[in-house]
């Protein structure tokens, strides 16, 4: 299935993580996306990001709370910051992080790095070998409709498949607002299997030996960090 495999993989590596790592994220991002206005009904991205993790099985309970706290006087102030880093064997990764901690955070990830005799990196260093793209896949027999419909909204599709009522749309990233408004007009109350905003490399190496042992335990490491939501690489692990 080509891309729409890969993607598929990819998310389902990603769901697999501890279960708290996954609700504490959602309860972060649905905290700063509500914050200054917390009303579903007004805030798109606020019921877009809720769905998303509805469909991850995020209790509601978690989500309510995440909700409440951006009504209240809570001051806490999450940055969304990105690092690049340099691991063995010409691999490479991106971590997105949210913190309320610049300093921890940074202390952590290059904890992980020094434990294999490697080094973050400064700002494109790593992130030109790769591509920031909008994943939006769901069932319907539209998928030639929806293209013709994101065509005329003049929005740049880098690649759409249609496999047996399964639509997958890679997008720009700064385009997945525009992708989802298109979509949603043509299938109102659409469910997104796959709905994410990520960094995808544009080639991969295969690593063997103490560079796959080294690879592995510093992936493992930032993995597990609390401040990072999502861990990218170019290492084909051959899943």
């Amino acid at each position: 299935m080509g891309r729409a495999y890969e993607v598929r993989k990819a998310s389902i590596q990603k769901n697999g993580a501890i279960k708290a790592k996954l609700f504490s994220t959602a309860a972060k991002e649905i905290f700063l996306v509500a914050k200054g206005n917390p009303e579903l009904e007004t805030n798109v991205s606020l019921r877009r990001i809720v769905d998303k993790y509805k469909n991850q099985q995020v209790p509601m309970d978690i989500i309510n709370r995440a909700i409440d706290k951006a009504k209240g006087n809570d001051d806490t102030n999450y940055q969304e910051l990105m690092y690049e880093g340099f691991g063995p064997g010409g691999s490479s990764f991106i971590i997105t992080t949210l913190t309320d901690n610049v300093n921890r955070t940074v202390a952590y990830l290059r904890e992980a790095f020094n434990k294999i005799g490697k080094s973050l990196g400064v700002s494109n260093s790593v992130a030109y070998n790769y591509d920031h793209e909008s994943l939006v896949g769901f069932k319907s027999d539209k998928g030639e409709d929806i293209m013709m419909a994101l065509l005329d909204a003049g929005i740049e599709i880098v690649d759409l498949e249609d496999n047996d009522g399964e639509v997958l749309i890679i997008a720009q990233s700064t385009d997945d607002a525009k992708v989802k408004d298109v979509v949603e007009q043509i299938i109102p109350g659409v469910e997104y299997e796959v709905n994410e905003i990520g960094w995808y490399p544009k080639e991969k190496v295969k690593l063997e030996g103490e560079d796959l042992e080294l690879f592995n335990r510093c992936l493992n490491f930032l993995e597990n960090v609390d401040d990072v939501t999502n861990v990218y690489h170019n290492v084909d692990l051959g899943e």
